[in-house]
């Protein structure tokens, strides 16, 4: 029987990028939009703090757009500050290579792994979905949701009890399965 976890977001992860007031590379999403109009051209900044100092950074959103390419229901969006907006823009890897920032999923994000019950069987079938692309090592994940260390985990994939049709060694975003063996 194949079971199914999901890795969803807890929070809004941090924004790594360095500080020009500290020494701190952490900012978190203020939730708040600076729209600022030139005419008929709006700039648009997604406002972080600094976890450290609290200096405010701005990472760009839109430059020098024409009101009038923009959708309506957007520009309400972002006048209103919309939450869920700033979820969106932050998974956004174009908004992050260019204001050259990265994402900080650490705390950011849990297991459901549908209770604990399959854990006692001696093979276990696992989907795991990921509802936003977190990076995340899946040696981690299978160790959480199975109650293991990770070295025991390590263990077992180096043993052959643990498999998969991804390789389980580096960081995944999107969807894998896995075997268990005990």
């Amino acid at each position: 029987m194949l079971n199914s976890w999901v890795v969803m977001p807890a929070c809004l992860p941090l924004v790594r990028r360095r500080c020009t007031t500290c020494t701190s590379e952490r900012f978190r999403a203020s939730g708040r939009f600076r729209v600022n109009a030139h005419h008929k051209l709006l700039d648009v900044w997604l406002l972080v703090l600094c976890t450290s100092c609290g200096q405010t950074a701005k990472l760009t959103v839109l430059e020098r757009r024409n009101v009038r390419s923009l959708r309506p229901e957007l520009l309400d969006r972002l006048h209103a500050n919309d939450p869920a907006l700033t979820a969106e823009l932050l998974r956004d890897p174009v908004m992050l290579r260019r204001n050259r920032a990265a994402l900080d999923w650490d705390g950011a994000w849990r297991l459901d792994t549908g209770g604990s019950d399959h854990l006692d069987r001696e093979v276990i079938d696992i989907a795991v979905r990921f509802a936003a692309p977190i990076p995340l090592r899946p040696v981690r994940l299978i160790a959480e949701g199975c109650g293991l260390s990770r070295a025991e985990v390590e263990r077992l994939l180096a043993e052959g009890k643990l498999v998969s049709a991804v390789r389980l060694s580096g960081k995944l975003s999107g969807d894998f399965t896995f075997t268990l063996k005990r």
